[in-house]
C-alpha cells in the first residue's frame, strides 16, 4: 500500500513557475513509476510526465521543454515553468508497482490546484 500527499499548488500568472511536491509513504520499495497527472474542469484526467525505474521521463506534449519531472526516493517533483493559462487543472501524483505508462495507475494523491491567470 503507498500514500502519496501532493504540496506546491497555487495561484500564479502566466509566464510564472510552480514547483510541485509529493511524497510517498508505505511500501516504497514498491513503487516502478512515478507521475503527474492533471485534470482541468469538465476535462479528462490527463498525463503531465512519468517516470519509469530504469527510463528516461516521458512528457505531455503540451509540457514538454517547460515542465520537468524528477525524483528523490520517496518524493516526486514537478518543475512548471512559462505557465500557461491551459495548464490550470487539479495535479495529482500517482504511483505504481508495475513498469508502466497507464492512465489508471493504483495509487492517487488528493491532488492540488494549479490556477495560472492570463
Amino acid at each position: 500500500q503507498v500514500q502519496l500527499v501532493e504540496s506546491g499548488g497555487g495561484l500564479v500568472q502566466a509566464g510564472g513557475s510552480l514547483r510541485l511536491s509529493c511524497t510517498a509513504s508505505g511500501t516504497i520499495s514498491s513503487i516502478n513509476t512515478m507521475g503527474w497527472y492533471r485534470q482541468a474542469p469538465g476535462e479528462q484526467r490527463e498525463m503531465v510526465a512519468v517516470i519509469i525505474n530504469g527510463g528516461s521521463p516521458l512528457y505531455a506534449g503540451s509540457v514538454k521543454g517547460r515542465f520537468t519531472v524528477s525524483r528523490v526516493n520517496a518524493n516526486l517533483y514537478l518543475q512548471m515553468n512559462s505557465l500557461k493559462p491551459e495548464d490550470t487543472a487539479v495535479y495529482y501524483c500517482a504511483a505504481d508497482d508495475r513498469r508502466i505508462l497507464t492512465s489508471t495507475p493504483k495509487s492517487w494523491g488528493q491532488g492540488t490546484q494549479v490556477v495560472v491567470s492570463s
